[in-house]
């Protein structure tokens, strides 16, 4: 106190003109200091694009980029070779009344691989991914897969293009029932959609090196879209999909109009701690709404132990990947249980407690298992696995990208049955342009292969909302 009546007898010490000066001075420090804190959080609204070898060998000088049409292909000994294996298979006895409470039921997975084996048609499915345009081309040194869907030309419309990327143990068969919404106009609107599989996933050429993580995902994919020749562009992803889109809005945020996800990893630290202490109680008062409150509490029940039991193949992907893929790549009857169990449980978790999970409530059988022969005919279920242990060999919060703010307008698409929830106010911590948050009424994890109307109107309002501003 005794200073600040120094300070201030001072001041009123000085004459009329000297106490203007000191005013301006200090303001133009106080500017000074607010530009540098302008200028230091514009530097690091982007993260280092860098670059990458996964390729056989050494990176050749010169790389072909070329960009070559594709088709998807079967043959009668692929199919001999899958009969001859399922009929071989050795179930498990499930425990009585077990449901899917222990994995895949054997008894539902018999009537599933019966059908397979007897009513699935592959040659049928093989031409109905043939539907539209698939290409390849060398990113890195790795055939890089996509699927490019044009829309029918019309006077008087926009089209925008956008990258929608999948994530495990998807492919990017699932976006075939969202392709036909998207590529229809709306109100003059309407999109260009690029569709890639990851490397490691389905068709494009896995990594043969270690650290093939998001990042580089995220780099190979902006590569890509530079060589089909768009500048800027909109961006639409869930699982590792929204990991890999959000990396490419923090690596070059000039090109991305917007950002669009249906899963959304948020930052953990004071505010979120601060949530889950008052929030039960005071929401308002956290920035929680009520309908955030209903899907985050009990928090430990549905956010903690809900995840540990979700979560025994995420430590085995993200430690010995190569170990549980010799044997789901050997037996097709063992990579469908794998695959079809998250497809029951990531829809909804309330199917754990039916005899057949539920799984053809949301989806058909034809369709789930097009998804799982797409892994099965590339070989590719070990590689995508590996994933996990590239993105989670370390901290990722020691990563750049987790220490970097996204600023690129985004939307986020929050569906109830979602394995993690985000509430708005979390998710604000690390997008810092959330330009919308829509409370989903139905649906999972698999947004687009459940509830393909739901994310194409949420996506489409949004986009719109972002070409107004």
């Amino acid at each position: 106190m005794q200073r600040l009546q120094v300070l201030k007898d001072t001041f009123f010490g000085l004459s009329a003109v000297q106490q203007q000066q000191l005013l301006i001075g200090s303001a133009v420090a106080a500017g000074g200091i607010m530009a540098y804190i302008v200028y230091k959080r514009k530097k690091t609204r982007t993260i280092p694009l860098g670059d990458g070898w996964w390729g056989v060998g050494e990176k050749t000088l010169s790389e072909d980029q070329k960009i070559y049409p594709f088709q998807v292909e079967t043959s009668d000994k692929e199919i001999e070779d899958l009969y001859e294996r399922i009929d071989r298979t050795r179930y498990a006895d499930p425990l009585e009344d077990g449901k899917f409470h222990y994995g895949f039921n054997s008894t539902y997975l018999k009537k599933v691989v019966s059908y397979w084996r007897h009513e699935f048609d592959w040659k049928k499915q093989v031409a109905v991914l043939n539907k539209y345009p698939h290409f390849k081309t060398k990113i890195e040194g790795l055939d890089v897969h996509f699927i490019h869907v044009r829309p029918p030309h019309r006077e008087n419309q926009k089209v925008l293009p956008i990258m929608i990327v999948h994530g495990w143990p998807g492919s990017f068969y699932e976006f075939y029932k969202i392709l036909p919404l998207l590529t229809q106009s709306r109100d003059g609107v309407v999109f260009e959609v690029i569709c890639p599989s990851i490397p490691g996933y389905g068709f494009s050429e896995a990594s043969h090196k270690q650290g093939f993580n998001s990042l580089a995902a995220a780099r190979i994919f902006l590569k890509l879209m530079e060589r089909l020749g768009f500048s800027q562009f909109y961006l639409q992803g869930g699982d590792w999909g929204s990991l890999i889109t959000t990396n490419m809005a923090q690596m070059k945020p000039q090109c991305v109009n917007g950002l669009h996800l249906n899963m959304c990893m948020s930052n953990s630290g004071f505010k979120v701690l601060l949530s889950l202490l008052i929030g039960p109680y005071l929401p308002f008062l956290v920035g929680l709404s009520r309908e955030d409150v209903r899907r985050l509490f009990p928090f430990f029940e549905k956010n903690v132990f809900e995840m540990l039991r979700e979560s025994g193949y995420f430590h085995i992907q993200a430690t010995k990947p190569d170990t549980a893929g010799c044997g789901v790549n050997d037996s097709p009857v063992g990579l469908a249980a794998w695959i079809l169990e998250k497809f029951s449980s990531w829809a909804d978790m309330k199917n754990r407690d039916l005899e057949d999970g539920g799984l053809e409530r949301k989806f058909s059988l034809d369709d789930l298992l097009t998804n799982v022969m797409i892994y099965w005919t590339t070989g590719s279920i070990t590689s995508s696995m590996r994933f996990y242990k590239e993105n989670l060999g370390s901290n990722l919060n020691n990563r750049v990208d987790f220490k970097t703010e996204i600023f690129v307008p985004t939307g986020f698409a929050a569906f109830p049955n979602e394995l993690m929830y985000c509430p708005k106010s979390w998710a604000q911590i690390r997008y810092r342009n959330l330009q919308s948050y829509t409370f989903m009424p139905r649906g999972g994890h698999f947004a687009a292969f459940e509830e393909p109307q739901l994310l194409a109107d949420d996506l489409f309002n949004f986009v719109k909302k972002v070409e107004k501003s």
